[in-house]
């Protein structure tokens, strides 16, 4: 029976197993591991992206596969071709799908008829592929997850959704700081909170940024404004202003607290350079850990 992974959910069973796959595949980077030898992974973008196609482009060439990426400009979608019918044709070709799309919607209907493994590489509801490199990332620099605590703070977006899937379900305290009106999905939260409960971590969601960040061990934060959101830039910059990660920020976090940001990043708006080119930041270590982690989730779902 095939697999998905269109929200984090799909591998709530196995997410520790598959991190730990992505540690070990980090320390041996080895060539001659090639669970994916002669499979072929389409890669579909609505969006525009550096690191989501080069890191599972590598990954597909590391695990012995070959990867082919199309745009909406490559594909009869652009011209009315339903997605069912995308899906059924693409799977006919291909061993799975990534699918960097604006609407959940649309991932969840290309899994629904797709024969083939399809993996949520981003839409406007959930961004799993980042939650789990940001899971290997804290994971490599605490050498834990349960106990720890992070903070995010800024906008409750996709972002936002999965980290509170992510962390209930590795035992991780999260408080999300997050502006009135902004705040992540009802829905996804009161899930989040049962397996949080479950696994005996604290999810809360707080308007407070500095509430959020008290004694964090990681402070986390995303763009204020979205692909898709340009018209509303201005707004967004006057309601988020107070939610930066900057020094003021971070002196209420645990003294060795590390920072995260999924890039790319507007400097001088969400997180300072001062932050994000200091000792604590782990921005650098979460972009390679895409490719890590990812390969872990393909090794998962089509090996």
């Amino acid at each position: 029976m095939k697999r998905d992974l269109t929200t984090m959910l799909d591998i709530q069973d196995d997410i520790l197993d598959i991190l730990e796959t992505a540690e070990e595949m980090k320390r041996k980077r080895d060539m001659d591991f090639q669970p994916l030898k002669g499979q072929v992974l389409a890669m579909i973008f609505e969006k525009s992206s550096t690191r989501t196609r080069v890191s599972f482009e590598v990954g597909m060439i590391e695990l012995g596969g070959f990867a082919v990426t199309l745009n909406t400009k490559d594909l009869q979608m652009g011209r009315g071709e339903t997605v069912a019918d995308t899906a059924r044709v693409l799977s006919r070709y291909v061993d799975g799908i990534m699918y960097r799309a604006y609407e959940h919607d649309m991932v969840m209907e290309l899994a629904k008829h797709a024969t083939v493994p399809v993996i949520n590489g981003l839409d406007n509801f959930e961004h799993p592929c980042q939650i789990m490199a940001d899971l290997l990332t804290v994971k490599e620099r605490f050498g834990k997850l349960k106990g720890i605590k992070m903070a995010y703070v800024g906008d409750g977006n996709n972002v936002c959704n999965s980290l509170m899937l992510g962390c209930a379900m590795v035992g991780m305290d999260l408080a999300c700081g997050c502006p009135a009106g902004y705040e992540p999905d009802p829905g996804v939260t009161k899930t989040a909170k049962a397996i949080a409960k479950r696994n005996c971590c604290k999810l809360s969601i707080v308007e407070s940024p500095k509430e959020a960040a008290k004694d964090a061990d990681v402070v986390y934060t995303d763009v204020w404004v979205s692909m898709g959101q340009e018209e509303e830039q201005k707004l967004r910059q006057n309601v988020f202003k107070p939610y930066q990660v900057n020094a003021g920020l971070m002196s209420v976090a645990h003294e060795n607290a590390i920072v995260m940001h999924c890039l790319p990043a507007h400097r001088g708006m969400e997180i300072t350079d001062e932050v994000i080119d200091s000792e604590a930041s782990v921005v650098l270590d979460q972009a390679e850990n895409r490719l890590h982690a990812q390969k872990a989730i393909m090794v998962a779902l089509m090996g």
